[in-house]
């Protein structure tokens, strides 16, 4: 039997994807937003591709904000657009 591959909807495009194609971005317990390559950190997670271009879309029709129940600043998507641009693996 093959195995399952987890999928999860991009908040930008609003496609399907394998989980593996797709970045993380949770919201820990103390309310720190952050992307996680790994997928491992506790917290809420959501996710978007890895092209800034989908984050953009997922920030225009406010999906994190929905996602995460709480108001999102302008710094964070800074960070997060940073973030991705650079291609951080960690």
């Amino acid at each position: 039997m093959p195995k399952k591959i987890p999928m999860r909807q991009c908040l930008g495009c609003r496609e399907m994807k394998p989980k593996k194609e797709l970045i993380r971005v949770v919201r820990s317990p103390e309310g720190e937003i952050s992307l996680d390559f790994k997928g491992k950190k506790p917290g809420r997670g959501a996710y978007v591709c890895p092209q800034t271009e989908c984050l953009k879309r997922a920030r225009k029709a406010r999906a994190l904000e929905r996602a995460f129940s709480a108001p999102i600043p302008d710094e964070v998507y800074d960070s997060l657009t940073a973030q991705m641009e650079e291609g951080e693996h960690e």
